[in-house]
């Protein structure tokens, strides 16, 4: 028999504990961690001129970078080849937030390869011959919205996309990607920001979207991709611009919302998807777009001020349902209700903000620009990631709400304080709910809310 010892105790109880074993998850994220704060503490050490270049935008290796995936793209490639669409508005959209444009033939080209897309009954799909799919459709609209010619907007055949949304339109009240396809929170935003962007948005469609998108709202205040799933940085701004856009975002619990992506941005600075999930480049548009759209929702919650928006929202019904018909197109069961909604994207544009910023912008802008901005030209995730051109697009979209998130409205100068490193590392602003240049954004509003 095993004795005692002295004082009572068992024999095993001096012993030490047994080592906790690190998840994946923890050993990444302490990886992570340490890549970062190693570009972060070089900084600091940094004399301020070598500062002042350590934060500096290489916009000419980015543009060189872009341009050439542009025009053509290795072989490895060929896995994105039902994603071309995207390709080209990754691209077009990073240079039009580094204030450059493509030249007459590069944009011709364009134009003739996504008019390949379109398909006959309505929408473009992933490349030429593809299925229509809902995704590539918004991809290959804001493209041509980035583009901004009459014959880029010209080529879009809005009466057969809202005929091909309607088609994709779900009993829910969401929208399928495809025909027979998943049904998700993406789906809804992508369908109604390509409808609202080109006037075709109707009663029709915003039919109980409102609703499945509140059905998606998790306990932790972000979006769901789908009932029941976990909250996602990605979907909760889908699902936040959705419902300004349809004019429903008083349904959302706004508060619970705002407080699950703000606690997003993590000791790396940067901001990460989900819980738990390693810090990500793309995030800074999707979570830091999410808390942008939001801040300029905090004054509705003075209900006197909410009044005075749902009366702006009855003006601009009354004047759209005058204006706003199709060019050459004349259906009237499209016209029916579409005045109402209409111009929600541009009144949004024209509220001032509740509050300053409700993330830390510079700390953001300094991620993306130490950890993500890669030499050779493009960002990447994080450190220790490859660079490529959807990481280079949300990157820099993210970048850009930064410098202008202290504006009091969307179409304030960015404050020279908000813009880390040289001021001449501004970029283009965005419109916040559909991640298009403010200028290319205007241009479309016109051109197809002219009678």
């Amino acid at each position: 028999m095993e004795q005692s010892a002295g004082d009572g105790s068992s024999p095993s109880s001096s012993a030490a504990p047994p080592q906790k074993r690190l998840t994946v998850t923890q050993r990444d994220q302490i990886a992570a961690e340490g890549r970062v704060f190693g570009i972060l503490q070089s900084l600091e050490d940094a004399s301020f001129q070598t500062q002042e270049s350590m934060l500096e935008l290489w916009r000419d290796k980015h543009i060189e970078y872009l341009t050439r995936g542009l025009r053509q793209l290795g072989p490895n490639f060929h896995v994105l080849d039902a994603n071309r669409p995207w390709l080209c508005y990754w691209i077009l959209h990073s240079l039009a937030l580094l204030g450059e444009s493509v030249d007459s033939e590069m944009e011709n080209n364009v134009v003739d390869f996504l008019s390949l897309c379109q398909d006959n009954e309505g929408g473009y799909g992933g490349g030429p011959g593809q299925l229509s799919h809902v995704a590539s459709t918004y991809a290959a609209v804001n493209s041509l919205i980035t583009l901004g010619t009459e014959r880029a907007l010209s080529s879009i055949n809005r009466h057969k996309i809202h005929s091909f949304l309607l088609r994709m339109k779900d009993v829910s009240g969401a929208f399928r990607m495809h025909d027979g396809g998943e049904i998700d929170v993406r789906a809804c935003y992508t369908a109604i920001s390509v409808a609202s962007c080109l006037n075709i948005l109707d009663q029709k469609l915003v039919e109980d979207v409102g609703n499945y998108i509140l059905s998606c709202q998790t306990y932790e205040g972000g979006i769901a991709g789908e009932p029941g799933s976990e909250a996602h940085g990605g979907y909760t701004f889908c699902g936040l611009a959705s419902m300004v856009l349809i004019g429903e975002e008083d349904k959302l619990d706004l508060p619970t919302l705002i407080d699950w992506v703000v606690f997003r941005q993590g000791v790396e600075c940067g901001f990460q998807g989900r819980t738990n999930k390693l810090v990500d480049g793309c995030y800074s548009f999707w979570q830091g777009g999410a808390l942008a759209v939001a801040q300029r929702l905090l004054s509705f919650v003075d209900e006197q001020l909410k009044s005075s928006f749902l009366e702006g929202k009855q003006v601009a019904k009354g004047i759209c349902s005058t204006s706003s018909s199709y060019p050459s197109e004349g259906d009237s069961d499209l016209d029916e209700h579409r005045g109402e909604f209409s111009n929600i994207g541009s009144y949004f544009l024209e509220r001032e903000s509740g509050c300053g910023s409700l993330f830390h912008s510079a700390a953001l802008q300094q991620y993306v620009l130490l950890c993500c901005q890669v030499l050779e030209g493009g960002f990447r995730d994080k450190p220790g990631k490859p660079r490529d051109h959807y990481h280079s697009c949300y990157c820099l979209s993210g970048l850009s709400l930064c410098q202008y998130s202290w504006s009091k409205n969307v179409n304030g100068p960015a404050l020279p304080k908000t813009v880390l490193g040289p001021y001449a590392n501004l970029l283009e602003p965005v419109h916040p709910l559909h991640n298009v240049v403010l200028d290319k954004y205007y241009k479309v509003h016109e051109f197809f809310s002219k009678s």
